[in-house]
């Protein structure tokens, strides 16, 4: 057993397996508008990897068949690239899913996608929007000069819009992530600061903070060295807290990749650590009751009040 499977084992929480799934999260493909710093699928511009329609199709069916999935969490890259992500959304709308879209919001900003806010809002599709910080520097530095500004200014439309006003139904949360190695601080004193921080400086108002702790691979594991690795994990572990992992997001849901590949999380995408299943073939008894993959890494959700694309989980 890797160390991790030692601590649920030490809590009597071992093995780790699956409760249900409710969530289908749909990573539509690694191209992106920005190089994160923090990027741990190290999406970017130049890279190709877009899911199909025929994967979308076969995805729809899926849903069809299996009333238990009632969310969609659309993400990427910037899933916005993808020449089908109408088509995707207005596909699981009909068949009545709840859906999630993450932006990084600089991406609505850009020439051919100025429709995308308004065509959310009527479709009540939930936001959640990437903003690493509330000042410009926080920002900037994470993702490139002038990102902040026009994060702010897709963030001031979709509130025209009705996002972000509690008496609309229109949900946008804010997810925050540090600037490096480091655990998210306490999500409902950070969302305090970034609701008073946006309202005073540009009007802006959301629905709720979303705290998710950086994961040391892809982009920024590359920048790390194995000791600064060794340290982070060692920081994490000795924040290990049982009472998140009862629910986890991998208990909750499947993760699928571009080429339609199964995962119990978005972040075993970046080690193409996958699930021994096919998408033509999804069993969802045999995936719902399934042995979840661990690593020492998995202390990154489960360390103080756990952070995971949800936010904090206890």
């Amino acid at each position: 057993m890797n160390d991790f499977d030692n601590t649920l084992d030490k809590n009597g929480l071992f093995p780790l397996t699956a409760r249900n799934i409710s969530t289908l999260q749909v990573n539509i493909g690694y191209k992106c508008n920005l190089r994160c710093t923090h990027c741990h699928i190290e999406a970017s511009p130049e890279r190709k990897e877009m899911m199909s329609l025929k994967t979308m199709t076969v995805l729809i069916n899926i849903l069809m068949e299996n009333e238990n999935i009632n969310t969609v969490d659309i993400t990427g890259g910037s899933p916005e690239l993808n020449p089908y992500y109408k088509y995707f959304i207005l596909s699981c709308r009909n068949i009545s899913r709840e859906i999630t879209a993450r932006t990084n919001l600089a991406i609505l900003t850009e020439a051919g996608n100025e429709d995308i806010p308004a065509f959310l809002a009527e479709n009540r599709v939930k936001i959640v929007a990437s903003l690493p910080c509330y000042t410009e520097d926080g920002v900037d530095i994470q993702r490139g000069r002038g990102t902040y500004n026009k994060a702010i200014s897709a963030l001031k439309k979709l509130n025209t819009l009705g996002y972000g006003k509690y008496s609309t139904g229109l949900i946008i949360d804010i997810m925050f992530n540090p600037a490096g190695a480091a655990t998210a601080p306490d999500q409902k004193m950070l969302e305090k600061a970034y609701r008073e921080k946006l309202k005073e400086m540009h009007g802006v108002t959301f629905n709720n903070l979303i705290a998710l702790s950086n994961m040391p691979i892809g982009r920024l594991g590359k920048s790390m060295s194995g000791h600064a690795t060794d340290s982070y994990i060692k920081e994490l572990k000795e924040k290990f807290n049982p009472a998140t992992v009862d629910n986890l997001m991998c208990r909750h849901l499947i993760s699928v990749s571009p080429d339609g590949r199964l995962f119990d999380c978005d972040f075993w995408q970046a080690f193409n650590l996958n699930i021994k299943a096919k998408l033509e073939n999804f069993d969802y008894e045999t995936l719902s009751n399934r042995k979840i993959l661990t690593s020492p890494l998995c202390f990154m959700c489960t360390a103080g009040a756990g952070a995971s694309c949800g936010g904090a989980l206890a």
